[in-house]
């Protein structure tokens, strides 16, 4: 009985002995196995040779389209960096946090086991403040290359931002309808329980204000009413308003397009850089968004070789042009490559020596990338970015340059 008993204890160990070598094909999505998936074709540095650099931001979910834009655009980056002669060498990993900050935290936490150095922070605003509290506790820098509001960085001395920050693009909108004469009597559509729509909604009614630009309708919904738009929609309709603002994600304002669409409400649609997605929608009539401007920092368009060269192998791996979240991403990569090589960083140290250098170094340097201007992008001690924003307008399916 003895023998039967432990000749088939050993037979059971067998298997799960094969099953843990491998015995299955079936691959777990990005976050589920607490790793990200290695890009096709991507290949890690040796163990200890890399500076490990982690972020989050939602892989699945509504908001997917920014998260893995991020994700693509730092994961090419690094590719290309480790590919190169370069001294500096990442090993990179996203974690899903389906932009809730609950989850992001548990994702940051992920991280930080594994041996986060440094940090993407989160790609959408409210999962980037509750990690960013966490990168400022625990001395990890982070560069974050969409969590765009004030609170990300506010009082944190090691968060910077590769995004415009909400504040600045509010009235930077405000700004540009205002010198273009985009519109005489304007709408807001606003998302008040959202810090992101909150934050340009605000600055973009000062900026209206203080410029004497006629606001006709301001309205708002929420969470619980964010699928019919048709008080807002007739609101401004019936006011006349000829140009309406959305501060939001392109989710919400492609329902409001299909909406309008059928009111027979056709006025001038202007958006922020959260429209920037929108043509990749699952059943969205794209044709919808013809005419739709927004600020953004990239243009997939812009003819100079940097940009032209991350379009291609960006269109080449993923089969679509990226976003100016994917631009950010790999923007951020660059920026941290460039940091760490003037400060001499090596990856044998901590993450408090590398935040330290890295705080040091944000403050002082000047860089150009995809989503920078000519004279380049500089930070102050706030975190903030200093770059200029980009118009752009939806034309045959794809992004063209307003200016």
């Amino acid at each position: 009985m003895k023998k039967k008993f432990f000749s088939l204890l050993l037979a059971m160990m067998m298997v799960l002995s094969l099953a843990a070598c491998g015995g299955s094909t079936e691959e777990a999505p990005a976050g589920d196995s607490g790793e990200t998936p290695a890009e096709e074709g991507s290949e890690a540095p040796a163990e200890g040779t890399a500076f490990k650099l982690g972020g989050t931001g939602p892989l699945t979910g509504g908001a997917a389209i920014y998260g893995n834009a991020a994700y693509r655009g730092a994961q090419i980056a690094v590719d290309e960096i480790n590919a190169s002669d370069s001294t500096i060498k990442f090993e990179l990993r996203y974690e899903d946090d389906a932009h809730d900050a609950e989850k992001a935290v548990n994702a940051y936490n992920v991280l930080k086991d594994w041996g986060m150095q440094l940090s993407l922070g989160s790609v959408t605003s409210k999962p980037g403040e509750a990690t960013s509290a966490m990168n400022y506790e625990d001395r990890i820098f982070a560069l974050t290359p969409s969590a765009s509001s004030v609170a990300t960085t506010e009082g944190k001395d090691n968060v910077f931002q590769m995004c415009f920050t909400d504040p600045g693009q509010g009235a930077k909108s405000a700004e540009y309808i205002d010198e273009k004469g985009l519109g005489t009597k304007l709408a807001v559509i606003w998302k008040n329980d959202d810090v992101y729509s909150k934050g340009l909604y605000d600055t973009f009614m000062a900026e209206a204000e203080a410029r004497g630009m006629e606001v006709v309708s301001d309205t708002t919904f929420n969470d619980g009413n964010a699928t019919d738009f048709s008080v807002q929609l007739s609101d401004a309709q019936s006011k006349g308003a000829d140009l309406v603002f959305l501060p939001m994600y392109y989710d919400v304002a492609a329902l409001i397009f299909s909406q309008a669409n059928t009111m027979g409400y056709a006025p001038k649609w202007f958006g922020v850089d959260g429209m920037d997605g929108i043509l990749s929608v699952d059943g969205f009539d794209t044709s919808l968004a013809e005419g739709v401007m927004l600020l953004t920092p990239f243009s997939a368009d812009a003819e100079d070789e940097q940009t032209q060269n991350f379009v291609k192998t960006y269109q080449d791996q993923y089969g679509e042009i990226p976003n100016q979240f994917a631009a950010d991403a790999y923007d951020c990569v660059y920026a941290y490559k460039q940091a760490l090589e003037t400060a001499g960083c090596t990856p044998d140290m901590s993450n408090e020596e590398l935040c330290d250098a890295m705080i040091a170094q944000f403050t002082s340097m000047t860089f150009h990338g995809l989503t920078s201007d000519d004279a380049g992008m500089t930070w102050d001690a706030s975190g903030a970015v200093s770059k200029s924003p980009k118009g752009m307008i939806i034309e045959n399916g794809t992004y063209v340059g307003l200016d």
